[in-house]
């Protein structure tokens, strides 16, 4: 089918409606990786925002993790705003029909709805969080009421890129275009467990936290639930593993950067010498159980759901144990201490004492150090969580699977 447009002076002009489609394509998918590029943006930011405050402490809202993070948002924000227009009045009856459609008449893709919310409240937060701190002082914690509409928003934009990513790929019939989106929603799907670990940092990242039953809860429920999902939904070979590197990369490359400018503390009080950018501890070592889970989807992923959740549950936490135990143990002597591990980084709020050596909330009843039988019995209850979890994960994995809008 033809349309002829009339110009004057001139012949008329055809457009096909194939190439009208290819145009809607190119756009939808341009929009992609500007949301990707948003995405990494606001993580990046993110890490370097709470590496700014542990070296140099509360600045102003223009600080540059501040403006990268909201530079996200923004792009975020305008590219889907545009698709979402695009899709209204120029896209195709494809397009249109395979959109999501708000307020009754705009339509664009489900995931581009899930980034422009995100990105409204990402940039609400700002005033917000410059009112608290005006108000209330220094947070004492990452978790305050303007950090978590910012983190809620944070949350949004990496679901909405990763639903973006998904669909495109769930979509694609061209076996090269089918591999390229697929490393696209890797990659989100990797930004999404970054973003998450990161914000629960201070309770399930230092080594310090890893002989207790605490540490092990905080990872079951908040990691088989993306890793079992994302693996459900990727079309990649090994998806939870290559996840998980792409996150310990992430990780790894946050560190040794951050370690290479030069901070120093403008905030009182000050209890430890920082005269460089304090990185994020080494990350967690999710590839282990990311292997394990992926044998286990691979031997039972076919319709035994019920029966798999338990096993991927038990198997998550038991190799979270055997690899984060020693690696904990070997964290806390001086051979960590050095540029490509870093161990022994504190905040310049940190009093220098023997608790930076030791283990912290260790399970233990009145008048013992550690009780072995009472980590036991909240390790099964960490597998019973991570069981729960990976449970929703597959459901969740099997609904991502069926996603196209």
């Amino acid at each position: 089918m033809a349309v002829s447009v009339p110009t004057v002076g001139a012949p008329a002009l055809t457009v096909s409606s194939g190439e009208t489609g290819r145009t809607s394509a190119l756009a939808a998918e341009w929009t992609i990786y500007a949301v990707v590029f948003a995405s990494a943006s606001i993580v990046v930011g993110l890490i370097w925002d709470i590496s700014w405050h542990r070296t140099i402490g509360r600045d102003t809202f223009w600080s540059p993790p501040h403006l990268l993070e909201q530079a996200g948002a923004i792009v975020s924000g305008i590219s889907c705003g545009y698709l979402v227009l695009r899709t209204t009045f120029a896209g195709t009856g494809d397009a249109r029909d395979s959109a999501v459609t708000y307020w009754k008449y705009f339509r664009g893709p489900l995931g581009a709805w899930v980034c422009i919310w995100g990105s409204l409240m990402m940039i609400a937060s700002a005033p917000f969080d410059n009112w608290w701190h005006n108000a209330y002082g220094l947070d004492v914690k990452i978790i305050s009421p303007p950090h978590a509409v910012l983190a809620w928003g944070m949350y949004a934009i990496q679901l909405g890129a990763m639903l973006m990513a998904l669909a495109a790929q769930n979509r694609s019939e061209n076996e090269i275009e089918l591999r390229r989106l697929a490393r696209v929603f890797t990659l989100c799907a990797a930004l999404l467990v970054t973003m998450a670990l990161t914000v629960v940092m201070e309770e399930a990242a230092y080594p310090n936290e890893m002989h207790s039953s605490k540490f092990y809860i905080i990872t079951a429920y908040m990691v088989p639930l993306f890793l079992v999902a994302f693996a459900r939904a990727s079309r990649v070979s090994w998806p939870a593993t290559r996840i998980a590197a792409v996150y310990m990369i992430i990780g790894l490359l946050a560190m040794w950067i951050l370690q290479l400018f030069p901070g120093s503390p403008k905030l009182a009080p000050i209890y430890n010498v920082v005269t460089h950018m304090v990185p994020p501890p080494f990350p967690l070592l999710l590839i282990f159980p990311a292997v394990a889970i992926d044998l286990l989807m691979k031997r039972f992923g076919d319709g035994r759901d019920w029966r798999l959740a338990p096993l991927l549950g038990v198997a998550f936490v038991g190799v979270m144990v055997l690899a984060h135990w020693p690696w904990a143990e070997f964290m806390l002597t001086p051979a960590s201490d050095n540029f490509l591990l870093g161990g022994h980084i504190w905040d310049y709020t940190a009093r220098p004492g023997p608790w930076q050596l030791e283990f912290w909330s260790l399970d233990a009843r009145a008048g013992e150090r550690w009780s072995a039988d009472l980590f036991l019995i909240r390790l099964l209850i960490a597998m019973a969580l991570a069981s729960v979890m990976a449970r929703i994960g597959l459901a969740l994995g099997k609904g991502f699977s069926r996603v196209r809008r």
